[in-house]
């Protein structure tokens, strides 16, 4: 199990690359922190996110608690300060999972609660969870108490299948209703959505989008073993040869699998060649090296498969 320190911030429009430029720089420095997992990053995407979201993932929770209270981070947030609009939203989520898909949009909501009312609001808590799991196309909901020093609020993860289901139930008079009951119960309450496409590729130390040319040059990277692997080992000589399944099933299994493994690898593979996603410097160089680099994979793979297969 991991921690993910999800943090939300609004940067003025204006110094938007400024800030894209000073997350590259807390980048360098997290990376070396102990018990550091990795980072993703996901700039704004109006008109659905209008937020940056910075994702900081560690080990266990007292490694993201010493990052959190760290003079290296205390000191990186006082030189973001010129770039920011309002205060920033920090919430730590256990990974149960170990790491769960992002669904395509999703709302982020804190509550802070009165003193002495806790009990009542889980209580209220659980009542809105019963009513929003027959909201239309929810995919999944997690509940965060507050971590003592750490987090104030309690937080609420919403994931839903559309912008549509989502909004349709923000918007719905039942939770209208039952956020009216919990007035009396809560200091401070807001709600923030996003999107959950696209963080296979920006999670690294740069705001801006990624070429679609590296993206296709990754997929294909892993796509092409995975592929030919299941096909020898798994695709023609069980499927097809001992359970004379229709070559079109046979097909159709081995893209489920290639597909869900591929989704699975690229997060990894993209993380460590972030010097060339998000070049600095020399970006003609980075590109060349790079593209360099995986042709000269594809190559290799092409021969061992070719040779030994």
């Amino acid at each position: 199990m991991t921690v993910s320190i999800v943090t939300q911030t609004s940067v003025r429009p204006e110094r938007s690359e400024d800030f894209a430029r000073w997350q590259g720089e807390t980048s360098n420095l997290i990376s070396s922190f102990p018990g550091f997992v990795e980072q993703r990053l996901m700039p704004p995407n109006p008109p659905l996110q209008v937020d940056w979201v910075i994702l900081q993932r560690f080990h266990t929770m007292e490694e993201a608690q010493r990052w959190l209270g760290s003079t290296e981070r205390q000191t990186r947030i006082e030189g973001a300060a010129p770039f920011l609009i309002g205060r920033d939203d920090v919430h730590i989520v256990r990974d149960d999972e170990g790491g769960r898909k992002p669904a395509p949009v999703s709302a982020v909501i804190s509550t802070r609660v009165k003193p002495g009312k806790d009990t009542e609001y889980r209580a209220w808590e659980r009542k809105i969870a019963a009513a929003q799991s027959k909201a239309p196309g929810l995919q999944g909901y997690r509940f965060e108490p507050p971590v003592p020093g750490v987090q104030e609020d309690y937080v609420a993860i919403l994931r839903f299948d559309t912008e549509t289901n989502l909004k349709a139930w923000l918007d719905s008079p039942v939770r209208k209703k039952l956020i009216e009951e919990a007035e009396p119960l809560t200091e401070e309450f807001h709600a923030r959505m996003g999107t959950g496409f696209e963080q296979w590729f920006r999670d690294e130390s740069s705001g801006g989008g990624l070429s679609v040319w590296k993206m296709d040059m990754i997929v294909l990277l892993l796509l092409y073993p995975i592929v030919f692997l299941w096909g020898v080992s798994v695709g023609t000589p069980i499927l097809q040869n001992q359970l004379n399944m229709p070559w079109a099933v046979n097909l159709f299994v081995g893209n489920i699998f290639s597909v869900a493994l591929t989704g699975f690898m690229v997060p990894w593979v993209a993380n460590r060649m972030g010097w060339w996603m998000f070049p600095k410097g020399n970006a003609l160089r980075a590109n060349l090296l790079g593209a360099g680099l995986i042709c000269a994979i594809y190559v290799i793979s092409i021969v061992v498969f070719w040779k030994y297969f």
